[in-house]
């Protein structure tokens, strides 16, 4: 949550060399992954909330170097972390004020570190041979399966692999992770069971560059107004800027981890879930 308050007072930017404000930018994932984010802080022995707001929203709490609590949407604790591992968008903040009571990462942070380390070295060997979710792979037309010898779980994605289904369409179809489907297709096209066609531009995708109409602000400031008054317009703006948009230009596919964010700056539990219905009711109206 942010924290207003009349003087932020600093502390060392994670390079050692700048100084940090209270909940202040340090990275974007589009540029950094989240692994180097984290273990600066981690290392110097940090204590805080880490968040990421993008086309998801995440809060790392860290305490002492110890990563205590991990949360997004409705999940979390270890598992929460690992899907974090692999988020390639978002802005990253760091708060220093923040504290929590709560502890769902029970994993020693040494623990962690070694599997964060290890997803990261798997990741970007994946990423050279499939470099994004939206990939169609198709089977080699020189291939010969019949010569192989290919273990149950690959036949299971060569059935899918129908020339028009990606990466992302396959992982949902099988209930896998999209990191667990990633990894066995790179070891297929290691094998030469699989190779890499052309990238399908979803509908997630073709959307990205639509901005919100002009009477969506005014009503999530209106329901936000009613629960926490005037304040409701200063959180608003500053949720749009820890985003890095502006009210004139907010991309439609950032609307649900935003609608997200400005929610969980309601204390009130009832009030939060009223406004989240509220909110969801507008946005599914806005669809049709």
């Amino acid at each position: 949550m942010i924290t207003y308050s009349v003087e932020k007072i600093s502390v060392e930017k994670i390079t050692g060399k700048e100084t940090l404000m209270s909940n202040d930018l340090i990275g974007d994932l589009s540029k950094t992954r989240l692994f180097d984010l984290v273990t600066p802080l981690l290392n110097r022995k940090k204590s805080g909330l880490i968040q990421i707001k993008g086309h998801e929203v995440g809060e790392l709490y860290i305490e002492g170097g110890n990563i205590i609590h991990a949360k997004t949407g409705e999940s979390s604790g270890e598992e929460t972390i690992l899907a974090m591992m692999e988020w390639d968008t978002g802005r990253v903040t760091f708060n220093w004020e923040a504290t929590t009571e709560e502890q769902t990462v029970f994993m020693p942070t040494e623990q962690l570190l070694v599997i964060w380390t290890n997803r990261e070295n798997e990741l970007r060997r994946i990423k050279e041979v499939i470099p994004s979710l939206d990939v169609v792979f198709h089977i080699p037309i020189n291939s010969s399966p019949e010569d192989r010898n290919i273990q149950a779980i690959h036949w299971r994605i060569l059935a899918l692999c129908n020339g028009s289904r990606t990466v992302a369409d396959i992982a949902e179809a099988l209930k896998w992770h999209p990191f667990e489907t990633s990894q066995a297709m790179y070891q297929m096209v290691q094998n030469g069971l699989l190779e890499m066609g052309s990238e399908k531009k979803t509908e997630e995708k073709l959307q990205i560059n639509k901005t919100v109409n002009g009477n969506f602000f005014p009503v999530i400031e209106s329901e936000l107004s009613k629960i926490m008054g005037p304040m409701a317009a200063i959180i608003i703006d500053d949720i749009i800027s820890d985003f890095g948009e502006s009210r004139d230009a907010f991309p439609v596919d950032r609307l649900p981890p935003f609608v997200q964010a400005v929610g969980e700056e309601i204390t009130d539990k009832t009030k939060r879930a009223l406004f989240a219905k509220s909110m969801t009711e507008f946005l599914a109206q806005k669809q049709k």
